[in-house]
Parts: structure tokens; C-alpha cells; sequence
């Protein structure tokens, strides 16, 4: 399964799926990293790896560019790792059910337009809320909308800056991205597990790592 990574920043969760990833005989090769911004560190990360990279205009809105694209470098899957853009509908359209988005809350909570990055923390701190989490759903005409593929949970803990949530909650994605992503080739977009915010149980009753709760769904 070929797949194309959409990022606007340094491309941390995009190299974890290089790592997840690193050659023929993974379930997936990521074949082409797009940015909207020509100096994001992503592309550099890409390159690194060998792997084609390609710029789109800064408000993401070129939709005939970023399909061509796709077409041209044969993609299956795309992913959107830290992409701050909406991607156009004529695109979302064009591979609906076949997108994916990490995004970093359990969604429905804590998403919609203008929640990303330490904004999406410091409305969970804001809240009170005693989990987070990260979410990988499916991409459709809405921001942070569409059907769950996975989530994970992450506890609140007393005392925590906005810095340091985001920091344990990076570490969740880096682990569920790629595994959601291996799932979605394996399974042809079945769904790797669905975890019901309000069923989450107090935070003793989580599983110790993500692994666990991978290794149960």
C-alpha cells in the first residue's frame, strides 16, 4: 500500500511511520510527503529516507496540484501527520475512506477548526478533564470529523503544563499512528479499535502501555 504524508511542521509523526515503514516488505511504503510550507522540517526527514517530497500552495487550497499529485506517485492511502490545512473537498472526495488524521484528544472532544497543537492541551487543562488522548479517524469534509479508527487514552495528571500533557500525548501518536496506519493496509480500513470516551473507567483501570491495549482490541 503506497501512502502520502500531508505536514505542515517538523514531521515527527511522520517519522515514525518512516520507522514503522522502512522497506518492501512492510505492509506499507510511504512513497511521497507533501507540505504546504517549503521549509517544514518534514521535508528534510523525507528526503533523508529517500523518499519523494512535494510542496502545495500555503492555504492548502490547490486542489488540482495535490491530485495530481496522488495520481502521479500512485497513492492508496493519504495521512494527515501535524497538516493545519483543510483539505479540499474535491480531494477528501477523491479518497474518501482511503484518509486518515492523527489528532491529539479524543475526539469528538477537543476538536474542530482552529484546535491544534498546545491549543487542544490547554483547552483539556482548561476543561478539568482527567483524560486526553489521541484519536485517527477517517477524513471528511469537516475538520476533526469522520469515523474513529482508533484512540488511545492518555491521563490528566495533577500539576500538568500544557507542555508537558502535549509531550506524553506526542509519544501516544507516534506508537498509534503507525499502528492504525499497518492495521488500515492489513484490513483494508477496518478498524483497528474504538474507545469510548465515557467508557474509559478511572485512570487505574487503564492498561499500563499502549501495546497492551493494542495487543487486546
Amino acid at each position: 500500500m503506497r501512502v502520502a504524508v500531508l505536514v505542515s511542521g517538523g514531521g515527527t509523526n511522520l517519522q515514525s511511520l518512516l520507522d514503522a515503514f522502512p522497506g518492501p516488505s512492510s505492509p506499507a511504503t510511504i512513497a511521497l510527503v507533501v507540505s504546504n510550507h517549503a521549509a517544514a522540517g518534514a521535508l528534510g526527514r523525507a528526503a533523508a529516507a529517500g523518499v519523494a517530497t512535494a510542496t502545495i500552495a500555503e492555504d492548502g487550497q490547490d486542489a488540482a496540484r495535490l491530485l495530481a499529485l496522488l495520481a502521479e506517485h500512485g497513492i492508496d492511502l493519504v495521512v494527515l501527520a501535524g497538516y493545519l490545512k483543510k483539505v479540499p473537498d474535491s480531494v477528501v472526495r477523491a479518497y474518501r475512506g482511503r484518509m486518515l488524521n492523527v489528532h491529539p484528544a479524543l475526539l469528538p472532544a477537543f476538536g474542530g477548526a482552529g484546535m491544534y497543537g498546545r491549543r487542544v492541551h490547554e483547552a483539556v487543562l482548561a476543561s478539568g478533564a482527567r483524560i486526553t488522548g489521541v484519536t485517527v479517524h477517517q477524513v471528511d469534509e469537516q475538520y476533526d470529523h469522520g469515523p474513529i479508527v482508533a484512540q488511545w487514552p492518555v491521563p490528566v495528571r495533577p500539576g500538568d503544563t500544557a507542555e508537558r500533557l502535549a509531550a506524553r500525548v506526542l509519544a501516544v501518536e507516534h506508537k498509534l499512528l503507525p499502528a492504525a496506519v499497518a492495521a488500515f493496509a492489513r484490513r483494508g480500513g477496518a478498524p483497528v479499535c474504538s474507545v469510548a470516551a465515557d467508557a474509559l473507567g478511572p485512570v487505574a483501570a487503564l492498561p499500563p502501555s499502549l501495546d497492551d491495549a493494542l495487543a487486546v482490541a
